[in-house]
């Protein structure tokens, strides 16, 4: 399978936060020939333990995605809904949904009321002024097994745009990293690389890296990097931006990654001639800021993939940025740091 197509079967999959299920079934099928052993913990974390000799190096990638979580359904089987994670409202109206009640999935179409008569607005809405609309009524709604509670979904598949190496679709973050972890997983075994690596995935990052927090206390890592997306930066030609390479995290806005471990991975960048950037931000924060405060402190950094459009219901990345991430996390594997701590 290649790179792509394992990016397509996990993008396309769904797993809003707190109903990451299928994507784990996903990613064990996928994952498990290379690894040792495979445990969920009761929160729906996977640890996925290569063994191996030298330091043990956790590598997090989250599972779950933004989305929309039944809020209210009036007496017209006009669904209401509240966001799941820091979706980006203006790419809502007139998406299609996937709504997953308890006897099946019904789709839908998020609109509001000046769309559904074909007028302007005047400004653009606010979520809470958009519903779903399906067909139909409170009463068949019921019926279909959609209540509130029930999760809603932006329909969108994974696809190459303009360059086949350009692509867009749902979820990719974090399916990316996801991806990297299983694709990591392959080489590593197949080129007998000794590692001792736990790749974890975890839930619930979208909402407040609670799953990160909770995985940490099945075993006790050396250091740790969450691999991850970040925004792209190219539309204004400052920062990090799709085509350069990974992104190797610097400072979040909650943030600061280990000197010496993000120093130790810049390095093995340039030895190789791996394209990379490097990045320092003022939003946002990863799965590393809350591995870093578990056991006392475990040295954490961040590896990226620029995405443009990133917390909408369509992201737009490069492949050429996944395969130098792979290459510079490859190598990250195969000759770790000896210490994090300066």
């Amino acid at each position: 399978m290649s790179l792509y197509e394992l990016l397509e079967r996990l993008s396309n999959a769904y797993g809003v936060s707190g109903s990451e299920s299928d994507v784990r079934k996903l990613i064990v099928s996928e994952i498990e020939p290379y690894v040792d052993t495979v445990k969920v913990d009761k929160m729906g974390n996977m640890t996925c333990h290569r063994k191996g000799t030298g330091p043990s190096i956790m590598l997090a990638a989250h599972m779950d995605e933004i989305g929309l979580l039944v809020k209210e359904i009036d007496k017209d089987g006009h669904i209401f809904f509240s966001l799941i994670g820091g979706i980006s409202e203006e790419t809502l109206a007139a998406h299609p949904v996937h709504i997953l009640g308890t006897k099946g999935v019904v789709h839908g179409v998020i609109t509001f009321d000046y769309l559904h008569l074909g007028l302007r607005p005047e400004k653009y809405p606010k979520y809470y002024e958009m519903y779903a609309d399906t067909g139909l009524s409170k009463k068949e709604l019921e019926k279909a097994g959609v209540s509130v509670g029930a999760y809603m979904i932006a329909e969108r598949r994974l696809t190459r745009l303009g360059k086949s190496n350009i692509i867009s679709g749902k979820s990719l973050d974090d399916r990316i990293g996801c991806a990297m972890l299983i694709e990591l997983a392959r080489r590593i075994k197949k080129a007998g690389v000794k590692a001792n690596v736990y790749f974890v995935f975890t839930v619930q990052e979208e909402v407040g890296l609670y799953g990160a927090r909770a995985s940490m206390y099945s075993f006790d890592p050396a250091c740790a990097l969450a691999v991850e997306t970040t925004t792209s930066h190219d539309y204004e030609d400052t920062g990090v931006g799709l085509g350069h390479g990974p992104s190797i995290t610097i400072k979040d806005a909650e943030f600061i990654t280990n000197r010496i471990l993000t120093e130790y991975i810049v390095g093995l960048a340039k030895k190789n001639k791996i394209p990379y950037q490097v990045e320092v931000s003022d939003f946002g924060t990863t799965d590393a800021l809350a591995i870093s405060l578990s056991k006392g402190g475990v040295p954490a950094g961040v590896v990226s993939v620029p995405v443009r459009n990133i917390h909408s219901t369509v992201g737009i990345a490069d492949l050429d940025d996944i395969e130098n991430g792979l290459k510079l996390l490859f190598e990250f594997l195969k000759s770790p740091p000896k210490s994090c701590i300066g």
